[in-house]
Order: structure tokens, then sequence, then C-alpha cells
């Protein structure tokens, strides 16, 4: 029983056979296909329903769904509790008016499972019971208010039907649901079945919830279980492994192909210090990675804080799993993401607590609302800048052009964050104050688990979390210094060609000007080599993209915090985009997050980290991501793990953000193309997620088989 490995060392074995057999049917599409033999509960016999307001409705489906979901119950699972409707895993609500969907579900966010696991339900039903006392409340709050209440009501149904299930079958389990979710976790076992009741509840409605900062949430029962010697850590390792193993229940033997599967946010973050400032034990990160290296599970991306206290060993583990492939585990450097979370204006104590939106969006966890808009730089550049699409802009210098690629940029900044507040808030005057609209998206079981939902009693959308964050996302940074960084170089201080010329053979998709083309493709060090004329450039397009956010703070209830990202949107964006200075075509597909372009880094994994580190990072409060492929070969042995673990070190100690590995062979990605069948469990990173290979389209295989495969 193997589990793909990307060098030629096999996984480790350390958990029982139950449960690797367990983790393999579960990869191999098992459970998701199950649960798409029943995608939706009907309504269709609820009087007048298509009558009833939006969150009467969603009242209807989330107890419908509490009702008449499908239970299932595996011999070899250590939880119970599963998100068995198949329309669950395509976001939405999975209830059914007519033969269609009632209600659209959330994802992009982390709720706050601590307090669950912690507390109980009935610490939460105390709270909305008290809440509902207050004589302030209007008739809209109330209805929040109770349809949370209702959500908790759907709950009980669905625990009272898996405890029926489970007295004969499985008493064990049976036994941990008599005290979670609706009490607080008295040690490991409950604590890990609460949090995965809850998180299967939410699920089972359709969203996609991130985790967060796994240690954090069971760390403590964790630790107080082993020193009592209540459990061994092996015990521990097969409890937690379960989790893991019950994550990957949407995973379908044969998806439709796109741009990949395991795309649900149900991101882990481990590791860094606590909101007290003090390290966190490892052993917690080190338990995930242990069950990560043996059975390869890529639907939990794993995220982990490093800082210059991190232990050798962690560094060390991280690696060792990170050889394997899988892209499974990233990494952000503590220190600047608290300086950037202070800088932008959040407590330090709240800074301390950070974890992401499920990808790799930085947010305070529990407490946010949470949605990024990207935009196309390159596009700027291309379209309204240098004109290439018409008759070329004329500069007489580099600052010159550079000024008007600062003020177009600036412009489409304030065109995004203008209609991210005409898509998010309103206005009760054309000229008066926005303010957070109250007709929105049902959501109670989102609500539940933000904190302020209950506090002000508005729900998710409409200014219930107490942070309400919008992020604006430049795209195509590399191809955008390169681009200038070419007619720097060309035009304005080699002056081998004048702009005019220059432009009008770039507008042409340099037809008749292949040598040239290729001259500018190979004769320059380009963003990813650290060359630091280009690198500097980058840096500033940064510093300036980064200002004009930030200017914008204040006009809204929502708060802007600066990213950079992609996510694969260079394949969309390649047919709106013209060809380009530094040697591209029209159609071709360029640089992913904040990582080089592809084929243009030619002096290893280190050059690639030194040239993104030398931008202030801090000023991207929401986050940006390098993207580093590493070959098979040069990670190979005990020299191929250290080479790892500096690599992480050199990214925290000069001033990186987040960084995702992979380990990946263009000729296993090429015979997986051709034998899908062989293939099924080999994942790969994708950009904030991992995804079986195979069930990436064929332009999003070309992509990760395109990325430069980086030594060492």
């Amino acid at each position: 029983m193997d589990f793909h490995s990307a060098i030629p060392d096999r996984r480790p074995v350390r958990l029982s056979a139950a449960t690797r057999s367990f983790a393999l049917e579960s990869l191999q599409g098992r459970y998701g296909d199950e649960a798409m033999r029943t995608p939706a509960v009907t309504l269709d016999d609820i009087a007048e329903f298509d009558k009833l307001a939006p969150v009467d409705r969603y009242n209807h489906a989330i107890r419908r769904i509490a009702q008449r979901a499908p239970i299932r119950i595996c011999d070899q699972e250590q939880v119970s509790g599963a998100a068995t409707l198949g329309l669950a895993i395509k976001h939405v609500v999975p209830a059914a008016y007519g033969g269609e969907p009632v209600c659209s579900s959330i994802s992009h966010f982390t709720p706050s499972f601590e307090q669950v696991v912690r507390h109980g339900l009935r610490w939460h039903e105390n709270r909305i019971k008290q809440r509902l006392t207050s004589k302030d409340l209007n008739p809209q709050q109330q209805r929040t208010l109770q349809s949370m209440q209702l959500v908790i009501d759907a709950i009980c149904i669905w625990h009272a039907r898996y405890r029926e299930a489970l007295h004969d079958k499985r008493p064990d389990l049976d036994g941990l649901l008599a005290q979670v979710p609706f009490g607080p976790a008295r040690d490991f076992a409950e604590a890990v079945q609460s949090l995965w009741f809850i998180f299967a509840f939410i699920r089972l409605c359709g969203n996609w919830p991130g985790i967060g900062r796994l240690d954090v949430i069971l760390g403590d029962y964790l630790n107080k279980d082993l020193a009592a010697g209540k459990l061994t850590i092996d015990q521990a390792r097969e409890i937690l492994a379960g989790f893991l193993i019950k994550g990957c229940e949407w995973i379908r033997s044969a998806p439709e192909t796109g741009s990949g599967d395991a795309q649900h946010y149900q991101n882990i973050v481990l590791g860094g210090i606590d909101e007290q400032g003090k390290q966190i034990d490892s052993t917690m990160t080190e338990l995930v990675l242990d069950i990560v290296e043996e059975l390869g599970i890529s639907d939990f991306p794993v995220a982990v804080r490093l800082n210059e206290q991190t232990p050798p060993h962690v560094l060390a583990r991280m690696a060792q799993v990170i050889r394997y492939g899988g892209g499974v585990i990233a990494a952000y450097n503590e220190q600047v993401v608290l300086d950037a979370l202070e800088r932008f204006g959040y407590t330090r104590r709240e800074a301390r607590a950070f974890a992401n939106d499920g990808c790799w969006e930085v947010q305070i966890p529990g407490k946010t609302f949470f949605r990024y808009v990207p935009f196309d730089g390159l596009a700027v550049l291309q379209h309204e800048t240098l004109r290439l699409q018409g008759k070329p802009a004329c500069f007489d210098s580099f600052e010159a052009l550079y000024s008007r690629f600062r003020h177009d940029l600036d412009a489409r900044v304030g065109q995004v964050t203008q209609t991210i507040m005409q898509n998010f808030l309103e206005q009760e005057t054309q000229d008066g104050p926005w303010q957070f609209a109250q007709d929105t998206l049902p959501s109670a079981a989102v609500d539940l688990l933000v904190e302020g939902c209950i506090e002000k009693a508005r729900p998710y959308y409409a200014g219930g979390p107490v942070y309400s964050v919008v992020s604006p996302h430049l795209g195509g940074l590399a191809d955008i210094a390169n681009s200038l960084y070419a007619l720097k170089h060309y035009v304005f201080d080699r002056k081998i060609l004048d702009l005019d010329t220059f432009l009008r053979i770039v507008a042409d998709d340099w037809q008749g000007h292949e040598p040239l083309r290729q001259r500018v493709r190979g004769e320059l060090l380009y963003y990813g080599n650290d060359h630091d004329e280009v690198d500097q450039i980058a840096a500033r397009i940064l510093a300036d993209f980064s200002e004009s956010v930030q200017t914008r703070q204040g006009q809204c209830p929502l708060l802007f915090p600066p990213g950079v990202s992609t996510f694969g949107r260079q394949l969309e964006w390649a047919a709106k985009r013209t060809a380009s200075p530094h040697g591209a075509k029209q159609g071709d597909v360029l640089a992913g997050n904040q990582s080089p372009t592809p084929g243009t880094d030619q002096m290893g994994a280190t050059a690639v980290i030194k040239s993104y580190c030398k931008a202030d990072l801090r000023s991207l409060t929401c986050g940006t991501a390098l993207d580093i492929r590493l070959h098979p070969s040069s990670v190979s042995g005990e020299n191929g793990t250290q080479a790892i673990s500096s690599l992480l070190q050199g990214f925290v100690s000069l001033g990186g953000f987040f960084m995702q590995l992979d380990v990946l062979d263009d000729q296993v990605l090429l015979q997986a193309r051709t034998h899908p069948e062989r293939y099924k469990t080999l994942a790969v990173r994708v950009s904030g997620w991992s995804a079986r290979f195979v069930t990436l389209d064929e332009h999003w295989q070309d992509m990760i088989i395109a990325r430069t495969a980086a030594g060492l």
C-alpha cells in the first residue's frame, strides 16, 4: 500500500494498516462518489416556499439538511460526522427547490473553532439568548439571532441522528458525542471530535471554512493527555490522522478537470508564537507533519509559521516532508507578517493570532469577513501606459514612463476600491456615507462561529464580524518589472532601439523580429535572478501599489489590505494581454503570484528568494506568495533535507512573507498526463492549494509543467 512519492524513497509507515487503508480509499474517491449520489435535500414539499423571505428559506434548508442528509459511519474512522451531500462540493447550500439550489454559500473565512472546542455550543446558545433580551434590537437583528439559534437546533438534530446510528455500531464514537460539541471538550479525543463535527456540519451546509491554528485549538489537550499518560503519541497520531483522512471525503474518483480538486480552503496553520508571545510547543506540528509525510494528504494545505526561534528539528521535519512532493507544506515568515499587521493597525495580540482565509491570504481568524479582488497589473502597463493596442505611447525618459505607469496603476486601484464599495456597501443618498447593506445573503451557520455577529446581531455580509476586509490584489508583478526593465535597458540606457520602434514591434507580436525577441528573452537577467536593477523596479512597483491602496483606507467601513496574487488567473488573462517588451508573445502564460516569469529564473532557488525579498513585503498586509519548484534530484538524501532547511532559514532571514515549495519531475508529470489512472494520488502545488494532477485540465497542467525547476 504505497502513497505517491516524488523521490525514490518510499514514504514511512507509522499508522495502523486500517488507518492507511481508510486513507487510500478516501484518496481514491470512494466517499466523494458516494456524496454525489445524493446531491441535495429537497424542499419542494414546503408550501409556498418560493414566497418566503430569503432568511426563512435558508432556515428551512439548514434544518432539512440536518434531518435528511445521509448518515455515514466508517469502520476505520476515529471521529464521526460527514458532509454527505454532493452539491456542497460545488459550493452551494445543498438544498433544492424546483431542482435548483436555494442559496449560495461562503468560503475564504476561518471560524472561531477554538471557542466551540473550549466552551461548547451551549455557550454560544446562551450568548444568543442573552442578546435576544436586549431592548435595542430591531426586527431584522432579532431574526438574525433567531436564525443562529435555529442553526444550533439543526445541529442538535444532526447530532441526535449520529448518536442513534453509532449507539450499536460504534459505541466508542457515541461516547465521544455524549459531551461534544455542545459541552467543552475534556481531552484530546473529544477536542478532535468536537472540531471535526462542527467543521463537517459547516461543510455539509455548503460552506468551505479554513481550520486555522490547529495547535492552538488542540495542542493543550494533546500535551495534557500525553503528560498524564492518558494516551501515547502513537494513539494521538491515529486520532489526528482520522481527522485529516475525513477531510478527504470530497475527493471523487473521476471528477471533471479544470483548476484541480481539493480547493475547499481547509488550510491548517501551525507553529509560531501564541497571543502572549510565547513559542508554541511543536508536538502538534510534528504530528501533522508525520501524517502528511506518510499519507501525502493534500486536502489540508499546511502553513507553518517560522521565526528565528523555530527549533531546528522542526525545520528538518518540514524539509523531510517537502521532499516527498505534493506541495502541501508552506511557510510564513512570522515576524514579517506580524509587522505587516501591526503597521496596518491591528493590535499586537490580534496580530499574533493570525491565520489565513483557508488559502494563504492573512486574516485574524474567527473575527473576519474576507474577500479579495485581483486585477491584472500587466494589462494596465500594456493597455493604459504603453497603449499597445492603439498608437503607442511616447516618453522621453524612463522616469517619465514609470511616472505614467504609476498614475495608471493608481487609477486602476481607485476603480477597484470603488467597485468594492459598490458591491459590498450601500449609500442612503448619492453623497451619503457608505454603510453595510442590510439585505444580504443568509449566513447563520457561519454567523454563529464568527465573533461580532452575535454581539452586533448582524450577519456575516452585513458588518457582523469584528473586521470586514476586502483586499485588492495586484497580479503580473514579475512581468511588469521585466517589461519595464527591458524598455529601460534597450531604449533609454543602451539606446539600441527607439521607443516607438520597439513598441510597434511588440504590438505586432514580434512578427518578423524573432531574433530580436530571442535576444531580449535571453540576454538580460530578469526578476528572480538576484539582479538588483530589475529587482528594485519590482520593489518600487510594490511600494507604489501599497501606497495607492493605503490612500483609500478610511473611505468606508471596509478595510483594504493590499496583496499580490494570481491564483492561476494568468491563464485567463493571457488572451487579453498583448505581447510584452521582455519577449513574451501574445497568449503566453506568464508569472504567477510574486514568482518569476516561467523560464527566466536561471540562478537557482536562493536567487529567486533574494529577488522576492528585496521589496518591503511588510507593506503587503494581506500577503504575497512565492512559488518554488525543486527537482527531485536536488533534494535527495540528507543533503537534500539540509538544503531545504537552509532555504527555509534564508527565506526567514531575508524577510520573505509566504513561500510554497514543491518537488516535481516533468517526466513524471508527462507520464501522469498520458496514464492518469496510474497517478490518481499524485498531488502538485497549484497556488494556495494542492490538487491531484490528473484533475487539472490541459492548460493548468501546462502551467505547472512550465514552472522552472530551481536548483539548490
